[in-house]
């Protein structure tokens, strides 16, 4: 059995901070993902607020403003709302390559067949782990989360085209409709092209092609008729987690997704995620569960319990245009 001081599960940008972190302090640490490369394929809008620090190399484009449509009515434009498009592949890979200058061992096309009650990880060819700490950052379905019995039971799926753009946009386009049960949808521009999806309720994922499809035939004269990459997932939107677990002397730690950081109104995560990583990887390195547990909460608990709020009052019946925007956070009312 080989072991380590940590064991980090998933190198999106929760779990690759995470590493980077703990390998800092100097903790010796072994890093895992099932992808055969850091961020591919992609399963994500790819936009970010523009506090959050990113390689210059990851960006795309800026963004500087945000256009709410709801229904059929005009789009209405909240003009400051700076952010950034990433090149999401770009954005993870540079993060493991920090983690890896930080001394962490990173290691792909790793699958985990099972984390035992001692807190052992079985990988499927046969290899076991073993570390005092677990960094569970392997998304809304995390082996580690459900190790601990901390599940996300809530979630929202997902399905994105990429399409071309007949002309530079630096707003965000946001879709809020009752056609989308439990979601809404969006248009994030990126240069020369464009991510244009939607997220609806469990129960309706059926419906998601053709909600694209519509979405897709409805801004005909800005983007192209061709497809050009097809995406989806899952996000988690029940708030957040308890983020840490013992299995027997096994510290297990979640961060990211697995922790239920994404909003569960607009879905956004990947702020959250990286730094949610990077104190997991100082709990880890102290063994100090509940201070992270404490930052967490001052950190995020009243965004993410208030979004839930809205979410919870859309879903309760068949929203009119009123609740459509108390529901978004671009309208004053979502912040009363």
């Amino acid at each position: 059995m080989e072991k380590a001081d940590l064991i980090v599960l998933g190198l999106g940008p929760a779990g690759a901070s995470a590493a980077a972190e703990a390998a800092r302090r100097g903790c010796r640490v072994i890093a895992l993902d099932r992808k055969r490369e850091a961020g591919v394929p992609v399963q994500c809008a790819e936009f970010v607020p523009a506090l959050l620090e990113v390689d210059p190399g990851a960006i795309r484009q800026p963004i500087g403003a945000m256009q709410t449509f709801v229904e059929d009515d005009a789009p209405e434009l909240k003009a400051d709302f700076p952010g950034r498009m990433l090149d999401r592949a770009a954005f993870d890979a540079s993060l493991v390559q920090a983690a890896q200058r930080a001394g962490a061992e990173v290691r792909f096309f790793c699958f985990v067949r099972r984390i035992t009650p001692r807190g052992t990880v079985e990988l499927s060819d046969g290899q076991s782990l073993w570390a005092p700490v677990i960094v569970g950052a392997d998304g809304p379905r995390s082996r580690a989360g459900k190790a601990i019995g901390c599940v996300n039971t809530e979630l929202v799926e997902t399905r994105q085209i990429t399409v071309g753009l007949v002309q530079p946009h630096l707003a965000t386009d946001i879709f809020l409709s009752a056609d989308i049960p439990g979601g809404y949808g969006w248009l994030f521009p990126k240069g020369k092209i464009a991510n244009l999806g939607a997220g609806v309720s469990p129960q309706y994922k059926a419906r998601l092609k053709s909600i694209v499809a519509r979405l897709h035939a409805s801004q005909k004269e800005r983007l192209s008729a061709e497809i050009l990459a097809v995406t989806g997932g899952a996000i988690p939107v029940g708030g957040m987690l308890k983020p840490w677990g013992l299995l027997e002397n096994v510290l297990v730690l979640l961060a990211g997704d697995a922790a239920g950081l994404a909003n569960p109104v607009t879905g956004a995560g990947i702020a959250a995620a990286v730094h949610s990583g990077r104190l997991a990887g100082r709990a880890a390195a102290t063994q100090a569960p509940e201070e992270y547990e404490q930052e967490l909460e001052d950190l995020y608990r009243a965004a993410l319990e208030r979004a839930l709020r809205r979410r919870r009052e859309l879903l309760s019946a068949k929203p009119g245009k009123a609740a459509l925007r108390r529901a978004w956070i671009a309208y004053a009312e979502y912040w009363t």
